[in-house]
């Protein structure tokens, strides 16, 4: 093969994966964070969900990309396993797009919608026309990449050695092999789809070689998100596992209807001097018969996948983090990357909240019954507080370096003063439980009238907790009730400081325990400030989503 025609194979499909990446960054940038609410509405049933991710697909020209998007939308808990079932079903539709427009050869347009992308990106000041212009800059490159490949690809077919090989892919074992693993070392079924038609429009191949290829191909494109998976929730892993079970299931229906039926010559007859519109005609019959065989029973796929995929019976032992999908694995460039990092950030942060909840809650138990057991109970819980601190820093600081928009880069901001609020909150719980050893070791007792106030402040604490972890429908309401209850707690340090002095002078209270009672209001007030800290950058993220 001479060295030109290779580098004119890698040239363009360099473009093409270039193409895909400027048009998921575009869109990404579009309407990224509007995706979670989309995709939740849009997953409602099994016909809108296949649509949804049919045309979802077909706009960012990657079933991969949208396949790791639904990975990581189910490991944090934004869609259910039934629910990306459907959207994965769609996802596969919608790949078929590439081929199809392959066909049609609208790569002689390519310059001219790259050309108006570019002049948007480049020419006009506008955010959101900007964003749509690196979508068409995008999708015309993809083609230019395409026509490229192609012009690479022609003198092969004259290529004796070339041919001979490519025949060998009539062994159905062979030719899905091939495909399978050229398709998940590239991470992209539509370009090595665009590579197999470009070898077949330059008379190098043939649909009786090409189809088992192509059933490869749409095996080899669950690679991208097996990767995606790694590191993630049970779920997470079912969904990668239900869209294996689905080509491969396409695969063994199609392999056996072209081996004993005449299905190839069918596909032959529709477009008989055309083989790009064969192989792309049969990669979209390949999918749509797929998913309407797999259609009425989606969720038998995935009791199949919770039969294969067990939980574990260990799985809550040990610090662990359970919602970050792990960044090694996510291609960032593809569409939904910062929204699926930025929700499984908002669910981990819930469970750390929820641990610094029960942090404060038995502080005041370990105080009120000087119980030094509950103080080593909160100390244990405060290392696992310190843990998920550290790991959701971490992954903000790695997630946030490959944020493309203003708006992003200001929410992982919020997310990022939030975890530190919450840490510091379960900080002073520590301090709290801590005085319970005082309380024990110097037989401290505090007066009736302290222990109601310890009461009312545990009782304060746990409504405040109770508003940070509801998702509101009406956060300005939400964030002044919070506002409010920071109020509350302030006047009651004041007042049962005051109240603390009374009862020094009135003998009803002891020099130490006034002291630890003190150090008590203190953390008290202090945590409610680190509660309308958390919600003054909740608001901020609500303001800068909308």
């Amino acid at each position: 093969m001479n060295f030109t025609y290779v580098m004119g194979l890698l040239g363009g499909l360099a473009l093409f994966l270039y193409g895909m990446q400027m048009m998921s960054t575009g869109l990404e940038a579009a309407a990224g964070n509007k995706m979670k609410s989309i995709l939740e509405k849009l997953a409602s049933n099994r016909f809108v969900g296949v649509l949804s991710g049919a045309v979802i697909t077909a706009v960012i020209q990657s079933s991969s990309a949208t396949t790791v998007m639904v990975v990581g939308f189910v490991n944090s808990g934004m869609m259910t396993l039934n629910q990306a079932i459907w959207i994965i079903m769609g996802a596969n539709i919608g790949t078929t797009i590439t081929g199809q427009l392959i066909a049609l050869d609208v790569g002689e347009l390519a310059p001219i919608v790259a050309f108006a992308g570019v002049a948007a990106i480049v020419f006009l000041k506008n955010e959101r026309v900007k964003h749509i212009g690196e979508i068409f800059a995008g999708l015309g490159i993809l083609f230019i990449g395409m026509d490229m490949m192609g012009a690479a690809m022609k003198p092969l077919a004259s290529s004796e050695g070339f041919v001979s090989i490519l025949t060998k892919f009539e062994n159905p074992v062979l030719g899905i092999l091939a495909g399978a693993v050229f398709t998940a070392l590239i991470q992209s079924s539509s370009a090595s789809i665009g590579i197999l038609q470009a070898l077949a429009g330059s008379g190098a191949i043939g649909l009786k070689s090409a189809a088992f290829v192509l059933f490869g191909q749409n095996i080899g494109t669950c690679i991208t998100a097996f990767l995606a998976s790694v590191g993630t929730g049970r779920n997470a892993k079912r969904t990668t596992l239900i869209h294996i079970m689905f080509n491969v299931f396409g695969t063994v229906v199609f392999t056996v209807l072209c081996l004993v039926t005449p299905l190839v010559s069918v596909f032959e007859g529709f477009t008989p001097d055309d083989v790009p519109s064969q192989i792309a005609n049969l990669h979209t019959a390949f999918n749509i018969v797929t998913t309407l065989l797999l259609l009425p029973v989606g969720t038998v796929l995935a009791k199949i996948a919770v039969l294969i995929l067990k939980d574990k019976g260990n799985e809550s032992e040990g610090m662990r983090v359970q919602y970050l999908l792990d960044i090694k694995h996510i291609n960032t460039e593809k569409l939904g990357a910062s929204v699926i990092c930025m929700e499984g950030i908002r669910k981990e942060l819930m469970r750390m909240m929820d641990m610094a909840k029960d942090n404060v809650h038995e502080a005041f138990n370990a105080v009120k019954e000087k119980n030094k057991e509950k103080y080593m109970e909160v100390e244990q819980k405060e290392e696992y507080v310190d843990f998920l601190n550290k790991e959701i820093s971490k992954y903000i600081t790695s997630a946030i370096s490959f944020e493309t928009t203003k708006t992003g880069s200001k929410i992982f901001n919020s997310l990022f003063t939030i975890t530190s609020n919450i840490e510091r909150i379960s900080d002073h719980a520590v301090n709290i439980a801590g005085y319970s050893n005082m309380l024990s070791d110097k037989n401290i007792v505090f007066s009736e009238n302290a222990n109601k106030e310890l009461d009312e402040m545990q009782s304060v604490c746990a409504d405040m907790f109770r508003t940070l972890i509801t998702r509101p429908s009406d956060y300005m309401a939400w964030y002044e009730r919070i506002a409010c209850m920071e109020q509350k707690i302030d006047d009651m340090t004041l007042q049962f400081r005051e109240n603390m002095y009374k009862r020094l002078h009135s003998g009803n209270c002891t020099d130490e325990g006034s002291i630890l009672f003190s150090e008590m209001l203190t953390d008290f007030e202090r945590i409610g400030d680190h509660a309308l800290n958390i919600a003054n950058d909740t608001m901020k993220i609500e303001m800068t989503e909308k």
